[in-house]
């Protein structure tokens, strides 16, 4: 299933322009390509070393690889939101904001676009921080 733009009824209590919901797709987008090419590498990391080669249809958990990818791309824009906050956070000496604490954790239970355009949002809303 691909990563797709919100629809109408996205479960945000405040409304997120289109320009930010845009920019996280970019974002997710661009992580996608990056898990594709550490997918395609032509030599696998050695702290990795898999017994059973995997199945190229489904994961154990029944997930396929293109929503194992999407997965692995929202996870990677979210670590890298948290990193930029981190270090807002370091340079200002802010306290963590409940706001960006509460998307952060809907995002960890949700894993979706929605969730992880909340916590940009929230960030934006909380700390100025562009995405």
């Amino acid at each position: 299933m691909p990563i797709s733009p919100l629809g109408t009824g996205a479960a945000d209590s405040s409304p997120t322009s289109q320009a930010l919901i845009d920019r996280v797709l970019a974002r997710v987008s661009d992580a996608g390509l990056a898990v594709d090419r550490r997918a395609a590498a032509s030599r696998p990391r050695a702290t990795r070393r898999r017994s059973v080669a995997p199945s190229p249809l489904m994961t154990p958990d029944g997930r396929t690889p293109e929503q194992v990818r999407n997965a692995r791309s929202l996870r990677q824009v979210f670590h890298d939101l948290g990193e930029s906050y981190r270090e807002h956070r370091r340079r200002t000496g802010a306290p963590v904001s409940p706001e960006v604490r509460d998307a952060a954790c809907r995002f960890r239970r949700e894993l979706d676009v929605a969730s992880l355009v909340a916590v940009a949002a929230s960030l934006e809303q909380v700390n100025g921080l562009q995405l």
